[in-house]
């Protein structure tokens, strides 16, 4: 019988590789994604100090009052130009993308064209 390993795990372990190739650093910071069945979530992080310096998910009561649905297309696309409005205000303007190990497609792939589109480069 063939054993298959959970999705999540398999999630987790192509997580681990990438940020195994790259971190956030204070002149190029990481923006990092998440996604679960009903919100969303995106974080720009300084790997180096181990903080976090600016986020914003579907939860949030000013984002959510926006959307009609948290876990669409449209919410990640809504979720990105917020992300990227908040860290032009604090002057972070290059970032390196994680994934997260999702797809690069679908909600991510909209959460990152909105980001690119409000100003952040990457």
């Amino acid at each position: 019988m063939i054993r298959k390993e959970a999705r999540s795990k398999v999630r987790v372990k192509k997580h681990n590789r990438i940020r195994n190739r790259f971190a956030g650093t204070a002149e190029r910071p990481r923006l990092a994604v998440f996604r679960s069945n009903n919100h969303m979530y995106a974080q720009i992080i300084d790997d180096d100090a181990q903080n976090t310096l600016v986020s914003a998910s579907t939860l949030q009561k000013d984002v959510k009052a926006e959307l009609q649905k948290t876990n669409n297309v449209e919410a990640a696309s809504y979720l990105g130009t917020v992300i990227a409005k908040k860290a032009l205000e604090k002057g972070i303007t290059t970032v390196v993308f994680d994934r997260g190990g999702f797809i690069y497609h679908g909600k991510v792939k909209a959460l990152a064209d909105a980001a690119r589109e409000a100003g952040l480069e990457f």
